[in-house]
């Protein structure tokens, strides 16, 4: 099962990495760096705020209502001032706190070797991809869809995605990273 950087730097997201590698003015090889760097610790905040039925349904809410998928469909909006405005809002609900970006930002670029003050202006244009990744994989291309069968299945979808040892389960990943986050 693919998880969500394999998704992000799937082929049919290149155009989009492309755009976000122009704007950032980086290589091929740091953009998909910092991509690698910087998704996981996305991954586990979705994870953390997925870990209820509450908040599950908030997330496939915001992939049906947030219109994500047009980053994906006009990879050039990356670019706009409005991108980094709607991927600040996403890590507002992901993070919870602006610091948690920076401490995010600064520990993938020891990892990444680019400047965590580039990588702090790449999140949120970041989480914008990955909302609409996750939005095209997990409604498809017809965008906002509803209805109760659509949730279940994306549900189960999202869950895989969101596995990041692959075991089936998002619990021990979310179980794992509250007791890492206990221990510091």
């Amino acid at each position: 099962m693919t998880n969500i950087v394999d998704l992000v730097l799937g082929d049919e997201n290149k155009p989009a990495i492309e755009e976000m590698q122009k704007k950032f003015d980086l290589s091929e090889s740091q953009t998909r760096s910092a991509v690698e760097q910087l998704i996981p610790a996305l991954s586990r905040g979705l994870k953390n705020n997925t870990s209820d039925s509450q908040g599950m349904d908030a997330l496939l809410d915001a992939l049906r209502t947030g219109a994500h998928d047009k980053y994906m469909e006009k990879p050039g909006s990356l670019a706009d001032s409005s991108t980094t405005r709607d991927g600040n809002d996403i890590l507002g609900h992901i993070f919870g706190d602006k610091k948690v970006s920076r401490e995010v930002a600064s520990r993938a670029s020891k990892k990444a070797g680019i400047s965590s003050t580039l990588l702090k202006k790449m999140l949120p244009v970041l989480a914008t991809v990955v909302m609409g990744s996750l939005g095209k994989k997990v409604l498809g291309s017809g965008g906002a869809r509803s209805g109760r069968t659509v949730q279940a299945g994306a549900g189960g979808l999202l869950t895989s995605l969101l596995d990041s040892d692959r075991d089936g389960s998002i619990w021990d990943d979310v179980l794992g990273m509250a007791a890492k986050t206990m221990l510091r």
